[in-house]
């Protein structure tokens, strides 16, 4: 499997990138986008009017982000592998045989964990967004707002946050050598 994988990324590795950094884009700018700007938007509706229109924005968002975290995840994968990054940091034997590629090899390791709890929260913030729906459409508005309020306030901000910091890890990984 490791050799597919260095081979996979050896003979595609522009378009392997490519899919990494527009999914990457596309999932923290659609987090930014709709906590900065549609956020905003929702408030000035009615309140009979506005708690359906975000569980409806959320919604969208999910469905439009799912599929490129899934990418996200396999082109990592592939370019943490295929990159040589545990090559150059230990030996057959698990060795150490370069304190500075081992600071890289680790670093990969802190990304793909950072991205994994953005997918988590993700994964959270879809149940909650439809456990709100489920209150909106029984009509249990107050539920509802307390379901969609720690979407609003908490989860997508950790997701930019975090993400932010994986992007900027990218980039550090990028430059590594």
């Amino acid at each position: 499997m490791k050799e597919f994988l260095v081979e996979l990324f050896a003979e595609h590795k522009t378009i392997i990138v490519f899919l990494h950094i527009l999914s990457a884009v596309v999932w923290v700018g659609g987090m930014i986008a709709m906590r900065f700007a549609a956020h905003h938007s929702f408030m000035e509706l009615e309140p009979a009017q506005r708690l359906p229109r975000v569980a409806h924005g959320l919604k969208r968002l999910f469905t439009i982000v799912s599929p490129f975290v899934l990418v996200l995840i396999i082109t990592a994968v592939i370019m943490a592998v295929g990159l040589g990054f545990r090559a150059a940091a230990v030996d057959a034997n698990g060795n150490v045989i370069d304190d500075y590629a081992m600071h890289i090899y680790n670093l990969v390791h802190v990304k793909e964990v950072i991205w994994m709890l953005m997918a988590v929260n993700l994964g959270a913030m879809i149940l909650r967004r439809n456990k709100a729906q489920k209150l909106i459409e029984t009509g249990d508005m107050a539920g509802a707002k307390r379901a969609l309020e720690l979407i609003g306030k908490y989860m997508v901000p950790v997701n930019i946050i975090l993400g932010i910091v994986a992007i900027y890890l990218g980039v550090t990984l990028r430059n590594a050598y």
